[in-house]
């Protein structure tokens, strides 16, 4: 037994299962990008430029493989061309965005005086406000952009402010950090083409002059021939600065320390909404009313008496067999096709929503594509529109004020003046603020609940439309015609009080105790005015 015993735990260990896992061999995988970081920025230029005819030539160039199976970059088989139709949507989205971040845009400089009366010299100087709203577009679908400070006083004595897009600038980084921005500017002189390349650095602009691949010196074209490398700042390398400011609303996921354009993930989705509406407008056209003519029937020329042609546009007909007959079997027979406007409408409504999806709200572009949304609902679709006018705001907060601590700075700087930090805040209005008419509706709520006073009403209100003094004296007006009065409070007599320990007690204190320490009136006891012990709370 025992030795059948000790075959039967051997036959059970030999028989047990095991899981052995094999580490996985490393594979190397290849991606090859499609563009790179310029000429991605060139198609979503096109893509904002919103021509149609721009839209077909990029794409009959772009030779990337999937591409060619785009809506834009299809070709219809001869004498099946169909007309291809672009919205415009791209273009909309990015300056509807730019109009709704820049509202009531204002730049205040604490302790203002000299730097505040100078700022607005050089901004009305530059139309700055005119060239953020550009700014701010191009950033939008180019992806990044930097401004650039220089000085000509052939043009101007103040700082001249120009903004250069993504697709002009290089960022030279260290460790994440932008030591140097190169801005690239093209020239053209005896049909040769030059690109020079300004070199911003903190105290530092060098400039440098290719034709090609080869570097030429700067007297080479007369654009350039006056340029000299130029240093500034102050001894200590702490506070040196750069007269160039980058600017970016969202981090690229494909170039590092670049900006993203809100085309960069939407390009497919707008390809595909063109091709909706343009396939509906073409089923539309072919739609019309068909007539089926007798060859005896339709129309001839004039001069040679042969079949005129029907128009593709505007005179469509068919041609059968028939002629004059007593038996009807000659008439002309007119037939209009279906449309299905539901299933487009359907697809028209999804490529949309995935056009604007996480980008903005289809209420901010005007467009109702339910009519059933009521008020709440609507102002839920604004939140879309909302977080990415916050993003866009929250980068100008810091861009901007950088920019015009840097233009001031520049301007002391030229003229041989102190050089001193500025602390400038950018201020953006309020969108998509509650109607007057809903404002006084739930205040009015909160009034009648005797939930809110009416100081909390009037501010809340009104808000910054009205000065302080003026909602003092409407509170006043309400207040009085509510039969509401306000008393002065009576002021306290502490003579003869006596507060010890939180209470407050009368004591008659006969003549023969004054002086007697700890009783009133003698100077040093609790009762006298400007000597009150605090009570315990």
């Amino acid at each position: 037994m025992e030795l059948i015993k000790k075959m039967s735990e051997g036959m059970k260990r030999g028989i047990r299962s095991w899981l052995n896992i094999q580490d996985a061999t490393p594979t190397s995988i290849m991606i090859n990008e499609t563009l790179d970081y310029e000429a991605n920025a060139i198609k979503n230029r096109i893509w904002y430029r919103g021509d149609s005819n721009e839209l077909q030539q990029l794409y009959s160039q772009i030779d990337t493989g999937i591409d060619r199976y785009k809506f834009w970059a299809g070709r219809s088989s001869p004498g099946q061309e169909m007309r291809k139709i672009h919205t415009g949507l791209p273009a909309l989205i990015v300056d509807t965005l730019a109009g709704i971040s820049l509202t009531d845009f204002e730049i205040r400089i604490e302790k203002s005086g000299p730097e505040q009366e100078l700022w607005d010299a050089i901004d009305e100087d530059n139309k700055f406000k005119k060239k953020l709203e550009k700014a701010v577009k191009e950033t939008l679908y180019i992806g990044d952009g930097a401004f650039k400070i220089s000085f000509d006083t052939v043009l101007s004595q103040y700082p001249i402010i120009e903004f250069y897009p993504g697709d002009r600038i290089e960022l030279v980084t260290e460790r994440g950090r932008i030591r140097e921005i190169v801005f690239k500017t093209v020239y053209q002189h005896d049909h040769m083409q030059y690109v020079l390349y300004e070199h911003y650095g903190y105290g530092y602009i060098t400039y440098e002059l290719y034709r090609g691949n080869s570097m030429v010196d700067l007297h080479a074209i007369p654009q350039t021939a006056n340029l000299v490398d130029v240093a500034f700042g102050t001894e200590k390398p702490e506070e040196r600065y750069m007269m160039a400011v980058p600017i970016q609303f969202y981090e690229s996921g494909k170039w590092d320390e670049r900006g993203q354009s809100v085309f960069d993930k939407k390009v497919d989705s707008f390809d595909a909404f063109d091709e909706v509406w343009s396939q509906w407008m073409d089923a539309q056209r072919k739609g019309r009313a068909k007539e089926y003519i007798p060859e005896d029937l339709i129309p001839k020329d004039q001069n040679g008496g042969e079949l005129m042609r029907p128009n593709f546009f505007d005179n469509c007909y068919i041609k059968i067999a028939g002629g004059f007959s007593e038996d009807g079997s000659g008439k002309i027979e007119v037939i209009q096709p279906d449309i299905p406007h539901d299933s487009y409408l359907a697809a028209y409504v999804t490529a949309l929503d995935l056009c604007l999806q996480g980008l903005i709200s289809p209420s901010t572009l005007g467009i109702d594509m339910k009519k059933l949304d009521n008020a709440e609902a609507q102002r839920e679709k604004e939140k879309a529109t909302l977080y990415t006018r916050d993003t866009i705001i929250d980068a100008l907060q810091v861009d901007i004020p950088i920019l015009v601590e840097t233009a001031i700075k520049a301007y002391n700087e030229f003229y041989n003046k102190p050089v001193k930090p500025v602390e400038v805040t950018a201020e953006f209005g309020d969108y998509a603020n509650p109607s007057f008419e809903s404002q006084v509706e739930t205040i009015s709520k909160a009034r009648t609940g005797q939930i809110m006073s009416v100081d909390a009403a009037v501010d809340e209100l009104y808000g910054d439309d009205k000065d302080e003094e003026w909602k003092k004296e409407e509170v006043q007006r309400i207040k009085s015609e509510l039969g509401i009065s306000e008393m002065e409070e009576p002021a306290l007599n502490l003579e003869g009080v006596n507060v010890i320990e939180g209470e407050n007690r009368t004591q008659n204190i006969p003549d023969d105790q004054e002086g007697v320490p700890g009783t009133a009136g003698n100077g040093q006891g609790a009762g006298t005015s400007g000597n009150i012990r605090p009570g315990k709370s």
